[in-house]
């Protein structure tokens, strides 16, 4: 029961080390974006497309 709950502990260290750094990086302008848009699931968020079929 106790390695259980030391390795859940650890788990969670390096779990909220992670979350730290991104909300750092993030707050500083920082991005995990790799450029790669053509592959990004979510590059319609990043770069919406203009609608120029306007009648």
């Amino acid at each position: 029961m106790l390695p259980t709950i030391i390795g859940v502990g650890i788990l969670a260290i390096i779990v909220g080390a992670i979350l730290a750094v991104m909300i750092i990086d993030k707050k500083k302008g920082k991005s995990s974006c790799g450029s790669n848009c053509a592959h990004c699931i979510m590059a319609d968020k990043c770069h919406p497309q203009k609608n120029n079929n306007k009648k």
